[in-house]
């Protein structure tokens, strides 16, 4: 059996007992966010996905509907009150296990940029990175886990992000891509359940 096999059944198993298991956690979430502020429980937004494919990513919203910056600075007014629990924990990540089980994204791969920044890849780390499914933890993830607190203090944080972080967090997407392995997802997984856990 290839790895890619058995990363794409190990991807389907997770999800799938993750979105059984944790049904009250979801129901409970969206619930919380629907009386919290105006606007659906659900955020949806287009990312680009393997071999470049736009597809549709899914979290639990955490900002109010109003018009705003693609990138989150510090202590952005938008954030709702649940949205910063949720945020804080990373509960609004849970509904990107839908997207693992439909195939559109992995439990750990490079995470999903928006087409406009996917465009400012140079081309051979474009192809790497785009190789594999996008994840919804990777190195780059738990290397920047404090981004919006990092982008706070910069005086323009559009450019800071474009011309820093990105970079930086597209090198070490690029490393993972090249040796990605089921032993390397499972470390992720639990550092990232660590650091989720210590806050």
């Amino acid at each position: 059996m290839s790895a890619g096999l058995v990363k794409r059944l190990f991807d389907i198993v997770a999800s799938a007992l993750g979105l059984l298991l944790l049904s009250p956690v979801l129901l409970a979430a969206a619930v919380w966010v629907k009386l919290d502020s105006p606007g659906p429980a659900l955020f949806r937004q287009t990312r680009v996905g393997r071999f470049g494919k736009p597809f549709t990513i899914h979290k639990f919203r955490t900002m109010r509907v109003v018009p705003g910056a693609a990138i989150t600075v510090g202590a952005d007014p938008r954030i709702t009150r649940a949205g910063h629990l949720l945020r804080q924990t990373k509960l609004d990540e849970l509904p990107q296990l839908w997207d693992v089980l439909r195939g559109a994204m992995s439990l750990v791969g490079p995470r999903p940029e928006l087409p406009h920044y996917v465009a400012l890849y140079p081309a051979d780390l474009r192809e790497r990175v785009l190789a594999v499914r996008p994840g919804i933890t990777d190195p780059a993830s738990l290397a920047f886990s404090h981004e919006a607190e990092l982008l706070a203090a910069a005086a323009d944080p559009e450019r800071e992000y474009r011309e820093v972080v990105l970079p930086a967090k597209l090198r070490l997407s690029a490393d993972y891509a090249a040796s990605a392995s089921l032993a390397t997802d499972l470390r992720l997984i639990l550092a990232t359940l660590g650091r989720v856990l210590r806050g």
